[in-house]
């Protein structure tokens, strides 16, 4: 197994990772997979914040998705590319397409695609129809950077707790 790209977190980026794993709670709490995310503009304020929905059966409600829309309606192409979008999870394929087409700007993630397929694996979940891709291998040129130690263990919770209820 490669090993994870080692980076460094500032205590900003650190505070918006910490309300996506709040906003991924909410999820849960919800009947949701447990996915959060924020858009915060280039001088820091927090656009936009939206947990996952995929509990009404619609499995495209997926936070990530949602902020790409919102702010392809809301922000100037030059604006788009200086946001930064903060999630509890690695952007999957989709999410990371509609990132890359709104041409939104950095991403940061607390836990990697390979991460939260090694969990899911380990619980004995079925891998999803649809493949699990770094950001990288779908969009060209957008700086990504995750995962974070430090949130690790709680996302990993969050997601051993959802599909772990009603076994």
């Amino acid at each position: 197994m490669d090993k994870e790209k080692s980076i460094m977190i500032s205590n900003v980026d650190m505070k918006y990772l910490k309300r996506c794993v709040e906003l991924a709670e909410t999820a849960l709490e919800k009947g949701n997979a447990p996915f959060g995310s924020v858009l915060v503009a280039a001088n820091g304020e927090l656009l936009a914040e939206e947990h996952n929905r995929i509990g009404t059966g619609d499995h495209t409600q997926h936070p990530e998705f949602a902020l790409a829309r919102w702010a392809a309606e809301n922000m100037t192409p030059e604006e788009r590319s200086q946001a930064t979008v903060y999630t509890s999870g690695e952007h999957c394929p989709m999410c990371a397409a509609a990132h890359g087409w709104v041409g939104l700007g950095r991403i940061v993630y607390a836990c990697s695609c390979k991460q939260l397929a090694g969990w899911l694996d380990t619980m004995g979940v079925e891998p999803s129809r649809v493949k699990s891709l770094p950001i990288q291998d779908i969009i060209r040129d957008t700086t990504t950077d995750g995962p974070v130690p430090e949130l690790e263990e709680q996302v990993r919770e969050l997601h051993r707790l959802f599909h772990t209820k009603g076994r």
